[in-house]
């Protein structure tokens, strides 16, 4: 394993937990940007990790990008080559073929929203706040932001969000589209837990093919990702576990899957 300083995971049945802590709002710097791309590599090839749960250590998710860091840059290609590597570390989060789970308490802003937004699946406090305040500071989302926020909550939506700079809170989020379900905070990482535990029984043959489709349900013409779930669905099926699947269910079992 990886040394880690910004970031640290254990992982107890098949769930990996992965906290940023870097105190105190837990701002997105180019190191923790590369502590997260080495950690999801290393997940991505522990095959006992099924789900991994990303959550931050103290009083927030992630409270954005670390702004300290832009007074070092001085010209337009230099920040989008910055823009670049986060966008491409958040694209592997969302094409991970394991469920990713982000557990959002206190807030989750600019970056640290966008880091959310790559991931398959949100869980939030109801209290959490939710935005990208990027034009307060004369800027605009750099970390996919602007595509991935219409995708969940519509353009006007996410216009509105985008040109406001004005947060929504968790349970906001949820009816938004933009969270899948929001607690009160004290009991937000049994319940994300209990979430993890419910995807980590399945097959990972067949949570691998059916996340490659919905993340590329957006990007295919209806026809072209019908072929695709076709073809998918046709690999799946005859895999150890989809006849396990099959058996169990005919003899009103609960399926003890293998993973391939």
């Amino acid at each position: 394993m990886a040394e880690y300083t910004l970031l640290h995971w254990k992982t107890e049945e098949n769930i990996a937990y992965v906290s940023l802590n870097n105190p105190p709002a837990n701002a997105l710097s180019s190191a923790l940007l590369r502590e997260l791309e080495t950690a999801f590599a290393e997940l991505q090839q522990d095959n006992s990790v099924k789900v991994i749960l990303l959550r931050g250590e103290g009083r927030f998710f992630a409270a954005g990008a670390d702004i300290k860091e832009f007074t070092t840059v001085e010209t337009a290609a230099q920040f989008q080559t910055m823009a670049r590597k986060g966008q491409e570390v958040f694209n592997k989060i969302e094409a991970f073929p394991k469920p990713v789970i982000a557990v959002i308490h206190g807030a989750a802003l600019g970056g640290g929203l966008e880091l959310a937004l790559a991931a398959h699946l949100r869980v939030v406090a109801e209290n959490a706040t939710l935005g990208l305040p990027e034009l307060q500071l004369g800027l605009i989302p750099g970390f996919a932001g602007t595509q991935r926020l219409p995708a969940l909550v519509g353009k006007a939506k996410a216009a509105e969000m985008i040109l406001t700079s004005e947060p929504i809170t968790g349970t906001e989020a949820v009816r938004s589209g933009l969270a899948n379900r929001s607690f009160p905070e004290e009991a937000l990482f049994a319940e994300a837990t209990a979430l993890a535990k419910k995807l980590a029984v399945k097959g990972a043959v067949s949570v691998k093919h059916a996340l490659e489709l919905v993340t590329a349900a957006n990007q295919l013409s209806p026809e072209k990702g019908q072929l695709a779930e076709a073809e998918k669905f046709g690999k799946t099926a005859v895999t150890a576990d989809a006849k396990e699947g099959i058996v169990a269910f005919l003899e009103k079992r609960q399926p003890v899957f293998k993973d391939r």
